[in-house]
């Protein structure tokens, strides 16, 4: 079993920043591909950015150039940085983790509005 807690979300203005973190806990993290997904009000739930266990990265078209992930294994924490954050980023921002299968976590909300 993996266990996934994510924290770091809420209100932020346009244009403004939030920084998001994943705790994992219950198996290796270091080898497991992470990263995050998020799901508007009305929408399917969609891929944001996700980090192999090498450290390759890839992101959305729709983020790209404003949100950085990166991880630190001794930590067993993934972290989803978001600057220039727009209205269309308001959404529930879930984790993953890929070991066996998919683990998610419960998600934290982030609501960019003025």
């Amino acid at each position: 079993q993996v266990q996934l807690v994510e924290s770091g979300g809420g209100l932020v203005q346009p244009w403004g920043s939030l920084r998001l973190s994943c705790a994992a806990s219950g198996r290796d993290f270091s080898i497991m591909t992470t990263g995050w997904y998020r799901q508007a009000p009305g929408k399917e739930r969609e891929s944001v950015a996700r980090i192999t266990s090498f450290g390759s990265t890839n992101y959305a078209d729709s983020v790209k150039g404003r949100f950085t992930i990166s991880r630190d294994n001794a930590k067993n924490t993934v972290f989803l940085q978001m600057n220039s954050l727009k209205p269309e980023d308001t959404a529930v921002y879930f984790c993953f983790g890929d070991y066996v299968r998919r683990y998610w976590g419960q998600g934290t909300q982030v609501t960019v509005s003025s």
